[in-house]
């Protein structure tokens, strides 16, 4: 089975950091590229960055350009998602997934459950 799971959310302050992880098994890590996404109730998801395969090339919406950064490990089967400088707006539960691609329009394959990330003013 393909499993994703996300974790390392809380809560935070504006202005604060946190780093997610992504945690997979199931399938041959090195030949994914992973995304990460979030969700808001009520709002369309939002892509916040990619990691490719094979050469580590990133990918991030103007909108966490400059504040996320995202990397792996192939040895642990783990992506991280560092993200600075973080706002209100932010707030959402965060999900990491297999891409085919990393080039827009990013599609989804697999993920599994998110993490809850609350960004206090």
């Amino acid at each position: 089975d393909v499993q994703l799971q996300a974790s390392g959310g809380g809560l935070v302050q504006s202005g604060g950091s946190l780093r997610l992880s992504c945690t997979t098994s199931g399938f041959t890590f090195d030949n994914y590229a992973v995304g990460w996404f979030r969700r808001v109730p009520g709002k369309q998801s939002e892509g916040v960055g990619c990691i490719s395969s094979k050469n580590d090339n990133t990918y991030y919406p103007d909108l966490v350009k400059g504040r996320f950064i995202i990397s792996r490990v192939n040895s642990e089967n783990t992506v991280y998602l560092q993200m600075n400088n973080l706002k209100p707006g932010d707030t959402a539960n965060y999900y990491c997934a297999t891409v085919i691609t990393c080039t827009v329009p990013v599609e989804y394959e697999y993920w599994g459950k998110g993490t809850l990330v609350t960004v206090s003013s």
